[in-house]
């Protein structure tokens, strides 16, 4: 299941990157579960992590490569295990991932970034693994990121991509991301896993800063189901390959398009996440309208989109408003006033002043929950702060896939 019909574009190369996939048999036989980025000399890279205390090992390692003067020249990705919850075996396994790469590439272990996504608590197959980083270093190629958007998938039902160009001078400039992520999704910092290319030239600080603004407003807005995994991770590349002169101020025009571009760029990624929520049917928008700071709209909108009731009467299109005001009146907002708040399902006001709107009918507000992609306005009337989240619904299928996960 899943809504709309997904990402059908091209994904444009980016000059200075280029990607191998392969089939280690990790979990499934045949199945392209290994990718590697290989990142010209001289880029810089942006990341975020998540801040799930039980970081997996990949998690780890990153932070520990990041922190030397080393620059990043490969990363590494499997899927089907996350290599999360295994202790100083795990940190080990980690770390070999980097050095039997680094050794293929004639690079230092701590340039290479390792990252995993899959089943929590089982040790990964290393000699699996190992056997698959050749047959992986043999399909690097500039134009394999759907191939690399399909081989960091889990429990997706599709691939998630975007790329957008933009003129700066007589130059344009790329940004092309692949993402995964369909359940366990809360992110608390940035995504599932994302991967992002840029050829413009940026200083690490600045497109670290790019990086941390950008995921905020959109991986950082998003929840299917509340819980904040232990392998998130979202990477921002720039090779430096365009010809446009190098980002060194947060006040050059270039560092403004740049972030627009990346922000609009993750935006669709987490939506296309929200999109293929595990058993999703419906895309759901939560906005909050009038909060006092962007910290009560936030927990007002996710209040409500993580809510198990409100959710699951979207999943049946029910639109019992009750339990969008339930989830409202627990945020524990000081002194608000219930009797200036309204509520909007779609363009049907619902709730005027607390209470149900005068002429407001259950035929009208089925009318909206039956639609694929649904939204939910909530006016407090306290401020001028306005903050949107996306969610989906709650499913039987959601649980049916969680309950046979391991199966």
């Amino acid at each position: 299941m899943a809504v709309g019909e997904g990402f059908t574009g091209t994904l444009a190369p980016i000059a200075g990157i280029t990607i191998g996939v392969g089939c280690a048999g990790i979990k499934v036989v045949g199945r392209r579960d290994l990718v590697i980025f290989e990142l010209s000399p001289g880029s810089t890279i942006g990341a975020v992590f998540t801040q799930n205390a039980f970081c997996a090992a990949p998690v780890q390692i990153c932070k520990e490569h990041l922190s030397t003067d080393k620059p990043t020249r490969f990363l590494v990705i499997n899927t089907g295990n996350a290599n999360a919850g295994t202790g100083q075996q795990g940190l080990d396994d980690a770390r070999e991932t980097c050095t039997r790469l680094a050794a293929h590439k004639s690079v230092g272990p701590e340039q290479v970034l390792p990252f995993s996504t899959g089943v929590i608590g089982e040790y990964l197959p290393m000699t699996a693994l190992a056997n698959g980083l050749p047959n992986a270093l043999a399909t690097l190629a500039t134009d394999n990121w759907h191939d690399a958007a399909q081989g960091i998938l889990t429990t997706d039902t599709r691939q998630k991509g975007a790329s957008r160009q933009f003129e700066y001078g007589n130059e344009t400039i790329s940004v092309t991301g692949i993402a995964k992520g369909s359940g366990m999704i809360k992110p608390n910092m940035a995504t599932m896993l994302a991967f992002i290319g840029t050829d413009a030239a940026i200083d690490q600080d600045l497109l670290q800063q790019i990086t941390r603004e950008a995921a905020t407003a959109s991986f950082n807005r998003i929840t299917v189901d509340s819980d904040t995994s232990t392998n998130d991770a979202c990477v921002v590349i720039a090779t430096g390959k365009a010809q446009a002169p190098r980002v060194t101020s947060a006040t050059d025009p270039l560092y403004l398009h740049l972030l627009k571009t990346i922000k609009e760029l993750m935006l669709s990624l987490a939506q296309q996440i929200i999109r293929d929520g595990e058993g999703a049917s419906k895309f759901i928008e939560v906005r909050v309208e009038g909060a006092q700071d962007t910290e009560e709209a936030l927990a007002v909108a996710f209040s409500v989109a993580d809510s198990p009731l409100f959710k699951t009467a979207m999943s049946a299109s029910d639109a019992n408003w009750g339990r969008i005001l339930m989830a409202v009146g627990k945020t524990k907002m000081e002194r608000l006033d219930v009797n200036l708040v309204d509520v909007y399902l779609g363009a049907v006001q619902i709730v005027r002043a607390g209470q149900r709107a005068q002429g407001y009918t259950e035929a009208q507000g089925a009318e909206v929950v039956a639609r694929e992609e649904i939204s939910v306005r909530i006016v407090l009337n306290r401020g001028d702060f306005n903050e949107s989240v996306w969610t989906s619904d709650l499913s039987h299928e959601y649980v049916r896939i969680n309950a046979e996960y391991r199966s």
